[in-house]
Formats: C-alpha cells, sequence, structure tokens
C-alpha cells in the first residue's frame, strides 16, 4: 500500500486519465473528487462488495442449471403467446 500525505485541494494522479483531490476534511471525514474515464468504474468499498457478491451468486446460479433455465423460458413463451382466434 502506498500511503501519501496531501493538503486540501491537492491532488494524487493515477496512471494517465485517474486523478483524485483532496476536496475538504470534517471531523473524521474527507472528501474527495475523482476525475475517471467513463470506462472506468468509481464505487464506495461496500458498494463495491455487494456488486461483486451478486455477481459470484449470479453466476453459480447461471452455471448449475442451464437445462433448467430452458425449461423456464418454454414455460414463459407458453404464458404469453397470444391467444389464436376461430377464423
Amino acid at each position: 500500500m502506498l500511503i501519501l500525505t496531501r493538503k486540501l485541494g491537492e491532488s494524487i494522479e493515477i496512471g494517465d486519465d485517474i486523478k483524485i483531490t483532496f476536496l475538504e476534511i470534517k471531523g473524521k471525514q474527507i472528501k474527495l473528487g475523482i476525475e475517471a474515464p467513463p470506462h472506468v468504474a468509481v464505487y464506495r468499498e461496500e458498494i463495491y462488495k455487494i456488486i461483486h457478491e451478486q455477481n459470484i451468486r449470479a453466476a453459480q446460479f447461471a452455471s448449475t442449471d442451464k437445462e433448467n433455465l430452458s425449461d423456464i423460458w418454454y414455460r414463459l413463451k407458453e404464458i404469453t403467446k397470444p391467444e389464436e382466434e376461430d377464423v
């Protein structure tokens, strides 16, 4: 882990396209500004962990029972099929 000391208004550059600026300190909280390109996802740690756990669950479900998914798809198609009128 790299540990840096910065003053308010100073920044840290990560690579060529990510910049973190220290904007405000109130008590034990620090307000950061993060500039990153749109393809770089930036999350708070607790949100990232939730997303990661949900992705793991989804992958486990998808790999355990693909035949069951096709059965569900078939039943959904049958339920939503429009009724044919008598000609």
